[in-house]
C-alpha cells in the first residue's frame, strides 16, 4: 500500500491512492440521492396517486438516505477487502 501526503487547503489527509476523501463521498450520496429521491417519488406518485403525498415521501427519503449512504461509503472506504 502507497502513502502519500495530499495537503489542500491547509489541511494534510494521508492517503493510499485507493481512499477518496469525505467531501467526494458527499458528492456521490448527494447525486445518489436526487436520482433515487426521483424514483421514490415517481413510484409514491403511481402507488398513491397523489404528487403531495409523493413529494413528501420524497422529502423525508431524500434526507435520511443521503445520510445514511455517507456513512455506509466512508465504513467500506476503511475496509480493505476488495481493493489492490
Amino acid at each position: 500500500m502507497i502513502v502519500e501526503q495530499i495537503t489542500e487547503n491547509k489541511t494534510t489527509y494521508k492517503s493510499d491512492k485507493y481512499s477518496e476523501k469525505p467531501m467526494r463521498s458527499i458528492v456521490k450520496s448527494i447525486s445518489w440521492r436526487v436520482l433515487g429521491t426521483i424514483d421514490t417519488v415517481l413510484i409514491s406518485w403511481l402507488i398513491t396517486g397523489e404528487l403531495t403525498t409523493a413529494f413528501s415521501i420524497g422529502s423525508i427519503e431524500l434526507v435520511t438516505k443521503m445520510m445514511l449512504y455517507f456513512f455506509h461509503e466512508r465504513i467500506w472506504n476503511n475496509i480493505k477487502w476488495g481493493k489492490r
